[in-house]
């Protein structure tokens, strides 16, 4: 009898043993707060989730938790929000650096360039001897002509009051525009025998002499030139401290969403050990033959790194006027007639079906940059031969910003299988600007992802960073309102759900990097990329959404940015 009952405690001793963990140095168990765990189509909550080996191992009930993991190191989330951590849509992560650590030259909320003067202040300060010295030039991204009270871009004019010795450089918001001074055109050899490159404009004074603005390929070519580290430490400066605002807004996975000779520090970050969070890069078409075969075009990271496809640019910015439209803009930009409609960034169409063909029979991933309706029906038609030739089966080829998009235009993106990704944040930046440009109805109309997904797209939603800070909460915010910077409601009918917007930055866009199997939902097995917020943006009023902060960020269970 004795030996029986020492069997069945022997027994009830390994049962037990099989369900309390007993490796709590390797394990974290969160609890007390609003977790959120993004699957399915309406909010679900757990009450606690275990991370082991930097994966989910557990999400349920506190009381099993608790049960089952009962040496595990306890996180107190303190009524605060968990979940997964953010995948923006599209995003240039390389250039955050330049963002993060150049002049602070964007306009309010987000920094003080409300005009000219100011602008030229900012430069002004910002141009130290230990600054210059980053990379030869005095730089800052993200004026913003629709919004500077003078409603014009700076000119080389202007910057000369900065300086006349050293060269300036300053970008756009939108990115498809450069600023440079007397100095810097002389630099870049750009004079008034200097011819306009296909896909891109320099605008010039009376006399033809440039005035300093560059418009797409006369620009984007050159922005290596200003913004390149001159040094290695400068260079660990660039990127620490873009990586840092990465981690600060909750990236755990970030695009580099048009990369290019820049792809060769990425891999030479990577194979340093200095990526805290995962890099998909996607190769400008004008590099694939370079970089595509490769051990890094891979749906696989190595070292938090991967090429993820091909990039292919088709027109340029829509509160840039540079969209490729089919009908003109009502205020044509400086040095353009009426009835202008903006221009292509690839003139020819053979070359852009020869791009996709390439793209579809190397079976890489496409993201096509397409901002007016002109460059979109160019998108589809060229696309189209090669859908036919090599068929359409979860390619997610993916259609990047589409502000002009229209709804024949949406049913066809359907037929072809493509991922909206869309840039609602333009409702609040520019909203109030578009309705001037292109008119009300059409305005209104910019981001129609209500739209887009009652027409059953699949869509994501993107920052552009650094076209616009890489703050996902506030984009999830405007998504929900869609105000502008003046208050109005840009299309009350495209609003998202807060917990569509989320889905846009989590699960949804997990799939489009194809990467659903282990991101995107707090599910076991999935990697513990986790961010921790001060509030969930599905219990405060929709206005408030946009102000919630990121506290923690979490990359395969390790804290990698805490506030």
């Amino acid at each position: 009898m004795k030996i029986k009952i020492l069997i069945i405690a022997v027994i009830c001793l390994i049962v037990v043993a099989c369900n309390i963990q007993t490796t709590p140095s390797n394990q974290a168990v969160y609890l007390n707060g609003d977790i959120i765990t993004m699957r399915g189509d309406s909010p679900q909550y757990a009450e606690a989730l275990v991370v082991e080996e930097g994966k989910i191992a557990f999400v349920g009930t506190k009381e099993e938790a608790e049960k089952k993991y009962r040496q595990a190191k306890k996180i107190d989330l303190n009524g605060r929000t968990l979940l997964p951590g953010f995948i923006d849509g599209h995003a240039h992560f390389d250039n955050f650096s330049s963002q993060a650590i150049g002049a602070q030259i964007l306009p309010p909320p987000d920094a003080g360039a409300k005009d000219i003067p100011t602008l030229i202040n900012i430069l002004k300060e910002w141009n130290t001897p230990e600054n210059r010295a980053l990379t030869g030039w005095i730089f800052g991204i993200g004026f913003d002509d629709s919004v500077l009270e003078e409603k014009r871009f700076p000119t080389k004019q202007d910057l000369d009051e900065v300086s006349t010795e050293f060269p300036i450089m300053i970008i756009h918001i939108s990115g498809h525009f450069a600023v440079v001074n007397s100095k810097g055109l002389e630099e870049l050899g750009i004079d008034s025998n200097t011819e306009d490159p296909e896909g891109g404009i320099i605008r010039r004074e009376a006399n033809n002499e440039p005035n300093g603005v560059l418009e797409e390929l006369a620009a984007i070519p050159y922005y290596l030139k200003a913004l390149t580290p001159a040094t290695k430490e400068a260079a660990e400066r660039f990127f620490e401290k873009g990586q840092d605002m990465a981690l600060s807004y909750g990236y755990t996975t970030a695009q580099d969403g048009r990369t290019m000779q820049n792809h060769e520090g990425l891999v030479k970050k990577a194979e340093a050990g200095k990526l805290k969070l995962d890099v998909v890069s996607y190769i400008d078409y004008m590099f694939v033959d370079g970089y595509m075969d490769s051990q890094w075009n891979s749906k696989d990271y190595h070292n938090h790194y991967r090429i993820g496809g091909m990039k292919i640019t088709l027109d340029g910015s829509p509160q840039g006027r540079t969209a490729w439209r089919t009908e003109p803009y009502l205020i044509p930009p400086d040095g353009a007639e009426q009835g202008y409609q903006g221009y292509p960034a690839i003139p020819d169409d053979s070359v852009v079906t020869a791009l996709y063909k390439k793209a579809f029979s190397n079976n890489w991933q496409v993201l096509t940059h397409a901002n007016g309706d002109a460059a979109m029906d160019q998108m589809i038609r060229t696309m189209k031969p090669a859908s036919e030739e090599f068929g359409n089966n979860d390619r997610r080829s993916v259609l990047i910003h589409g502000q002009y998009v229209r709804e024949d235009q949406l049913d066809s993106f359907k037929e072809l299988d493509v991922i909206a990704s869309l840039f609602p944040l333009h409702t609040f930046y520019w909203g109030d600007w578009h309705k001037q440009i292109i008119g009300d109805s059409l305005g209104n109309f910019i981001s129609p992802t209500r739209t887009a997904l009652n027409k059953g797209l699949r869509i994501t939603i993107h920052t552009d960073a650094p076209v616009a800070l890489p703050n996902l909460m506030r984009m999830v915010g405007i998504s929900v309102e869609r105000k502008s910077r003046s208050g109005q409601v840009i299309g009350a009918d495209e609003k998202l759900t807060a917990y569509e917007a989320l889905k846009g930055i989590t699960d949804w866009s997990a799939y489009q990097h194809f990467e659903e199997d282990s991101k995107g939902t707090l599910e076991v097995g999935k990697l513990a990329d986790l961010v921790i917020l001060d509030k969930n943006p599905l219990k405060v009023p929709e206005e408030e959404i946009k102000n919630i902060m990121v506290l923690e960020t979490i990359k395969e269970g390790v804290q990698v940015y805490k506030k």
